[in-house]
Formats: structure tokens, sequence, C-alpha cells
């Protein structure tokens, strides 16, 4: 059975987390966010550093890389406190695509990409990007129409390829490329460690988004042309790639959900304070039955996400990664509509003020909306359940 009571160590780290969004993060992310795009992030490095000095910095690592080796249980503790500012994963260290990368090289990586990548990635000396999505007819939400490809020459692979929605790209100091290496549709790809700035990786550009590039978060596309590189730039083994990307990917949904509950969660409190206060056809907000009616939506959304994101990293805590497969796509799908149902309704409650840029909600929710297409659309999470519950693999009362 799952314990829902986090050890008291996890407890405390949680509310000092906590403590340091509300009293260090929240009051300048929009300065952060403003600086970010004139190319400065001295305030940020400013919170980092504080993060780093209160001992918050990745906790999500093993002790032996510089964190407080949580398990997914502590991430999902950790990051839903991290999630209630869209500047507050970075500022310790805990963000996407960063993150899951650091995840996938601490697991796979040779001694020699871990010393020349995942330690800078783990000390913020680098950022970095992970290369799958492709322009049609490319790879998208079906990994196997990947057209990139890795071809042997001699001691040396040669890459030829488009990519985009690259996040972080621009900036990153080396990107995890995944490659086509055969036509076998189960073990025909390889990912590969690349340096960002090697001959033949070409930066196209900044892909414009309906969300403004805010940190790490802009969208970059590239191509790789005659991109040479030695057997010490696989990660893992050669027909790994998809194997990898799963190992990758299922984590990944889930602490996305991690941070997002935390924004739904901030945001239902926003609305509670502004509803309380204002007054509308003769009674406050919150004493109106629609305006109830979203309240409560919204917080069973944020409680019925918390309890599957719990139930898959405690699964994949328990070493049941593939059986928690389709129940990360649940708890995205359902993560994802939620959070983006709950900023929409968020908006509404506050009229005019809602859809201005007075408040944070327009912004949050055209970064939000993208949630229910990256790491897998809607639609291939309820091909995922539909399959494995047909197929007697979905236990729904765990």
């Amino acid at each position: 059975m799952i314990d829902f009571s986090p050890r008291p160590e996890l407890e405390e780290l949680r509310t000092r987390v906590r403590a340091f969004v509300d009293e260090h993060v929240i009051p300048v992310e929009q300065r952060v966010f403003d600086e970010d795009q004139r190319g400065d992030d001295s305030t940020l490095r400013l919170l980092q550093a504080k993060a780093r000095a209160a001992g918050l910095w990745t906790p999500h690592l093993s002790k032996d890389l510089g964190g407080q080796g949580l398990g997914p249980m502590g991430m999902a503790v950790l990051f839903r406190e991290m999630g209630r500012s869209f500047a507050g994963a970075k500022v310790f260290n805990c963000d996407a695509p960063d993150q899951g990368n650091m995840d996938l090289l601490a697991a796979v990586a040779s001694d020699a990409a871990r010393e020349r990548w995942l330690q800078p990635l783990c000390d913020g000396q680098i950022t970095s990007a992970f290369c799958m999505t492709e322009p049609a007819p490319g790879a998208g939400a079906d990994p196997t129409n990947l057209r990139t490809t890795a071809v042997r020459d001699g001691d040396e692979w040669v890459i030829n390829g488009h990519k985009w929605f690259s996040t972080g790209g621009r900036d990153a100091a080396f990107l995890i490329v995944m490659a086509r290496t055969s036509p076998d549709r189960r073990t025909g790809c390889t990912m590969f460690l690349v340096e960002r700035d090697a001959p033949g990786v070409q930066y196209v550009r900044e892909v414009p988004c309906m969300a403004p590039p805010v940190l790490a978060h802009k969208e970059a596309e590239f191509k790789f042309v005659d991109v040479r590189v030695a057997d010490d730039a696989i990660l893992g083994e050669v027909g790994q790639g998809f194997a990898l990307a799963q190992k990758r990917l299922v984590p990944a949904r889930l602490t996305h959900c991690m941070r997002w509950l935390g924004l739904a969660d901030r945001t239902l409190h926003m609305c509670r304070e502004y509803i309380a206060t204002r007054t509308s056809f003769g009674k406050e907000l919150a004493r109106h039955q629609q305006v109830q009616v979203m309240i409560a939506k919204g917080a069973m959304a944020v409680h019925m996400g918390n309890l599957m994101t719990l139930h898959c990293a405690w699964m994949l805590e328990q070493g049941k990664t593939v059986e928690a497969r389709p129940y990360s796509s649940m708890a995205k799908f359902h993560v994802a509509r939620a959070l983006c149902q709950i900023l929409d309704d968020a908006i509404q409650m506050h009229g005019a003020r809602g859809y201005s840029e007075d408040l944070p909600f327009g912004l949050w929710y055209r970064s939000a909306r993208a949630a229910r297409i990256a790491d897998g659309p809607d639609e291939v999470h309820v091909i995922v359940a539909a399959r494995d519950f047909l197929l007697g693999r979905l236990e729904l009362l765990v």
C-alpha cells in the first residue's frame, strides 16, 4: 500500500522549498523573466546561489552528484512546490529538459561522458537539449517516423537530419540526438551526445510559439549536416534509442505533472483570495454557485492529479517502470488538461483583469497549452490507456 505521509526529513525539505519559493522566487519572478528577455540572468544566478547555499540544489540527484537522492516520491513532493512559480524549477536546477537529461546520463552515460557533460550540467555550469522531434513527415507523436540518420563511416558515425522543438537548444552546450541506425522499428534508433557547436550542427532559428520564450523554454530548430561523432558519443548502446527514450520519457512526463500541479494549486489559491473580496450582483463572487462550481472542479482535478502522480511515482520507486507506463499516460493526460482548464477558469473569474497582463494567468495559459502536446499529445495517452486496459494490463482499483 502507498503511504501518503512524507517521512519527517522529506516534510522538512518540502517546508523549506515552499518557504524559499514564497520568500525569494515569487517576489522577483517577473524580474527574472524581464531580465531573461534582455539576455541577463543576474537575478536568476543570485537565486540559484541562495538555493545552493540552502542545500536545496538539484535535490532529485543522487548524493554523489550533489543531490538528496530523493527518488520519484520525494521528487513528487518537492517539484510540486517548485512548480508554483514558472521560474521555480530553474532556480533549483530541476527544470526541463536538463532535469530529465541529468537523470538519463546518470543512469547510462560512460565515465567520460559523466565527467565531460553530466557533472557540469549538475553544477549548473552548462545546459542541454533533447533532439527527437522532427518537422513532418519526421518523428512527432509517432517516434517510428524518425528520419534523422547516423551511418557508420570507418570508426565514426555521420549524422544527417532535421530537428525542431529542441527546448533550450540555442544555448545548450550539448545535445542528445536521436538518430536511426537501422531500419528495425524497435531497435533501429540510437542516442548520441553531440556538441552544440560541432561542425555540421546548424542552428536554424528559435521557433515562434504561442507561449512567450521564458528561460530555457525556447524551442530550437536544428539541421545536422554530416556531423561526425565517435563511438564514445553513443549514449548507452547502439539500438537502445527507443528503450532509453521510454526510460527518460515516463519519469519526465511525471515530473511535468508535479510542476504543473504546483502551478494549478497556486492559481486556485489566487482565485480564492480574489473571489472572497470581489462583490458582484450584491454578494461576493465566492457565494455565486457558478463560481463555486469552477472552484470545486479545479480542486477535485488537482487532488485527482496529485493522487495519480503519487501512485505512478510510487510504482517507479518500486522498480515497476514498464507497468507504470499507462499510469504515467493517464496522469499526464489528466494533469495537462486540468492545468489548462483551471487557468481558463481563473481568467474567467477575474474578468477583464484576468484577461489583462496585470495578472499572469494569460502568460501561464499560453505556456500551459503546450502541456497537452509535449511528451506525447493527449490522443496518444488515451490510446495507451485504452490499449493496456483492453489487454488486461491496467488495474484500476489499485
